[in-house]
């Protein structure tokens, strides 16, 4: 399984292109802190979303902001101008949501002018189920739970 989930600040707006085909893609850049060491230590990715994805982080992603980023890892590798070869690692965006902004602090909460629980995925919503079909709908009384 290849899956990789981030939570750090964006070090670049979102830039959105088309390819020839004309789907949109975005790139972005995340710095996200090690909080096991006892040196501060930043790790930088390269973020790249596609579709619907791409266009909602074209529209709200921006340098500074706090984001959860699920997605998962590509290796990439190519020769630069000079014949050396560059290897690389990209982080392909499955799902981003706000997690506040670097002016926030660490505590979260929501990029200012947006809804709670903002973010765009790539996958379809799951299907809504309705809450009454697992217990009858009465009252739970606390001396019934088992533990």
């Amino acid at each position: 399984m290849n899956k990789v989930f981030l939570s750090g600040n964006l070090t670049r707006d979102a830039e959105v292109r088309y390819s020839q085909s004309g789907k949109a893609y975005a790139r972005m850049g995340i710095a996200v802190n090690r909080p096991y060491s006892k040196e501060k230590t930043v790790d930088f990715f390269n973020l790249t979303a596609f579709g619907k994805t791409a266009e909602f982080c074209g529209r709200y992603m921006m340098k500074g902001t706090r984001v959860l980023v699920e997605g998962s890892v590509q290796l990439s590798s190519y020769e630069n101008k000079d014949g050396v070869k560059v290897n690389g690692v990209d982080i392909l965006v499955d799902n981003i949501e706000f997690a506040g902004s670097k002016r926030d602090g660490d505590g979260g909460g929501n990029y200012s002018g947006t809804p709670a629980n903002s973010g765009y995925s790539n996958r379809p919503a799951a299907p809504s189920r309705n809450n009454n079909d697992d217990w009858g709908g009465e009252p739970i009384d606390p001396e019934d739970t088992p533990f």
